[in-house]
């Protein structure tokens, strides 16, 4: 199987504009991302899919492949299915798994692709995947910026929320808390057919586009995994995270 990373970013986040090359110790945020990508057992290339130049000047860099893509996307998935079908037409090949990797995800491991990747080569008709992981406190399960999920007893998606699902309260001591964790295998043709189907009501309410496959009746397999990982949304999570790695050991392999 043909299986490839792309990690799409942009300058212009509503959240945290510029945030892909804001640097955590002394690295751009998108450099972390990339290098411990490459690390993964299963993905044959990792690229970086943006429509700015800033970040294509930077990917030059550090020798990261990067795919120059129009800059009206406004998901990251449109902004991947554009960088697949560009590289797919330079190899004069189609891929088989596209692993969508978001570039604010500085403290990922190369595992976590693995785990995602590894059910999607047992079962053929699993068409996406998602992972998802504990979240420790009150306070993140009522942030809005961490997408919960709830899953059903085979472990596929029920539904996605920033609200803190599912309650706390009925007074449950062992309140099942998980957040989505935002690295996403799609077979190619179903990301191609994602991006055709029309957005759905909750997906736009809630702000997750894995809503989209739920509301056209597909499903969303979860992943879970036991790495403890910190997305960047704000400054204060960049500063958050430039704290939590600095002792950080994967870091020390591609670090100058």
């Amino acid at each position: 199987m043909k299986i490839i990373g792309i990690i799409p970013a942009r300058m212009a986040s509503s959240r945290y504009p510029g945030k892909p090359l804001a640097k955590i110790r002394e690295i751009p945020m998108i450099g972390h991302v990339y290098y411990r990508s490459k690390m993964s057992a299963l993905l044959d290339e990792v690229y970086i899919a943006t429509c700015d130049q800033e970040i294509m000047d930077y990917a030059a860099s550090i020798g990261a492949p990067a795919i120059m893509t129009r800059d009206t996307h406004e998901r990251a998935s449109d902004r991947a299915a554009e960088a697949m079908q560009k590289i797919e037409a330079e190899q004069g090949k189609n891929l088989d798994i596209v692993v969508m990797i978001q570039g604010d995800e500085p403290m990922i491991y190369p595992e976590m692709i693995d785990d995602a990747v590894r059910p999607m080569r047992q079962d053929k008709s699993i068409q996406v995947v998602n992972l998802m992981a504990r979240l420790d406190t009150r306070e993140e399960h009522e942030d809005p910026n961490e997408v919960k999920v709830v899953v059903d007893q085979q472990g596929f998606a029920l539904y996605f929320s920033r609200e803190p699902i599912p309650s706390r309260k009925k007074g449950v001591d062992d309140v099942p808390m998980l957040k989505q964790v935002c690295i996403i295998p799609f077979r190619r043709d179903f990301l191609l057919k994602f991006n055709k189907l029309k957005p759905t009501p909750l997906e736009i309410i809630e702000s997750v586009d894995m809503l989209r496959v739920l509301e056209h009746g597909y499903r969303v397999k979860m992943v879970m995994s036991d790495h403890r990982t910190y997305s960047v949304d704000t400054p204060e999570d960049l500063a958050c995270v430039n704290t939590c790695m600095k002792n950080d050991t994967l870091m020390k392999k591609y670090s100058p």
